[in-house]
């Protein structure tokens, strides 16, 4: 199954002082430029979901807006599914440094039996490194209109195939696989792992 890929860039960042987290230095590189490295080897399709003119479309990412206003990751989902080329989109937040295109791909081959295909571990569910398919699209424009924004909850209307840490741990460590810096003291936790080659 082919795929298209979005990457949500247009939160405010506030816990991280409004700083461009996808322009942040993880390990020598950006995280966006590692990110469409990573896609640009799964897809031909990338969109880069945010709110004003981005320095990504130079790096081969479309960019989309989204077609609702402050309503976060979902209206990025939204806006995604609408603008795909593909069925399937893997959904990535421009914070987590080290997706993994081997767990990417194996994810978007389960997306061929359910809706949304989502990794779970002891943190809870990863909504925002998930494969949404375009049969979610009713149900977010439904969530959306009623200001229901949480992305989980969207996991009650819609098939669902959770990936648990068994699966996941084929790909390498979870910690690294999942990882995201959404705080300043989150970077600083990840760069210290990396200093013990995380």
């Amino acid at each position: 199954m082919r795929a298209s890929a979005a990457i949500l860039a247009g939160g405010r960042a506030t816990r991280f002082g409004g700083r461009d987290k996808s322009a942040i230095v993880v390990d020598g590189q950006t995280i966006l430029v590692r990110q469409i490295a990573e896609l640009s080897a799964l897809t031909d399709d990338i969109l880069l979901v945010t709110g004003e003119d981005h320095p990504a479309a130079a790096l081969g990412a479309r960019l989309v807006k989204d077609r609702t206003a402050n309503a976060g990751p979902l209206a990025g989902l939204d806006a995604a599914l609408e603008s795909a080329r593909y069925d399937s989109v893997i959904l990535l937040a421009c914070d987590m440094p080290f997706p993994v295109r081997e767990l990417l791909a194996y994810m978007v081959t389960l997306a061929d039996d359910a809706d949304i295909v989502v990794p779970l571990t002891e943190r809870g569910y990863h909504p925002l490194c998930a494969v949404y398919t375009r049969a979610c699209a009713p149900a977010v424009a439904r969530r959306l209109e009623h200001r229901e924004l949480r992305m989980t909850g969207l996991f009650e209307d819609v098939r669902v195939r959770v990936v648990e840490n068994h699966e996941l741990g084929r790909f390498g460590d979870t910690a690294r696989l999942l990882a995201n810096v959404n705080t300043p003291a989150e970077l600083d936790e990840l760069q210290t792992l990396l200093g013990h080659k995380l």
